[in-house]
């Protein structure tokens, strides 16, 4: 009796080693290319913002349909700082390239996408100025078979964690308006 418990808990094992963890492997895989693919299109997506100094609807589209390529859902947020014009009158000469005199007001994903991609309406060019900041973040809201499985085994993630996650910001260089 003892010989034939053995040897089921040795099946058992056999069994988790030759397909669990390899199954396991495979998929951190396939999140560390989800990961590198988010990062490399995330980057080109800001850099194009910074040489053109626009977001145009065609470039997000496709920034978008190249990050959900992977097969995972994001979430993506965007801030656009814009450089203020007119800083103050405190001063009696503004110049903007000064440090520390540079005065930025935020725009957010909601307010970019209501021009870029709008619920009615057509699309428009969402335009930027020489100086202004843009940045932009990433992170994937689903689970991957990955999370799933290590939560199955380990309890190591929780739910509201994320594994893809890209950030890119710079300085715009080129006025789009």
């Amino acid at each position: 009796m003892s010989d034939t418990l053995i040897t089921v808990i040795a099946i058992a094992l056999a069994a988790i080693l030759m397909f669990v963890f390899p199954l396991m492997t495979m998929s951190d895989r396939t999140d560390d290319v989800a990961q590198l693919t988010v990062e490399t299109a995330t980057t080109e997506f800001v850099d194009n913002i910074r040489t053109t100094g626009k977001i145009t609807p065609d470039n997000y589209n496709s920034f978008v349909q190249s990050i959900t390529s992977t097969g995972n859902t994001y979430d993506v947020e965007i801030e656009v700082k814009v450089l203020d014009e007119n800083p103050g009158k405190k001063t009696t000469q503004t110049n903007r390239t000064t440090i520390g005199e540079n005065v930025y007001y935020s725009i957010y994903t909601s307010q970019i996408l209501e021009v870029v991609s709008p619920d009615s309406g057509t699309p428009k060019t969402y335009g930027l100025k020489e100086g202004d900041i843009v940045s932009v973040k990433v992170k994937n809201t689903n689970q991957t078979l990955s999370q799933q499985l290590k939560n199955f085994f380990y309890t190591v993630t929780g739910n509201d964690t994320y594994t893809i996650a890209a950030e890119h910001a710079g300085i715009v260089k080129a006025t789009g308006k």
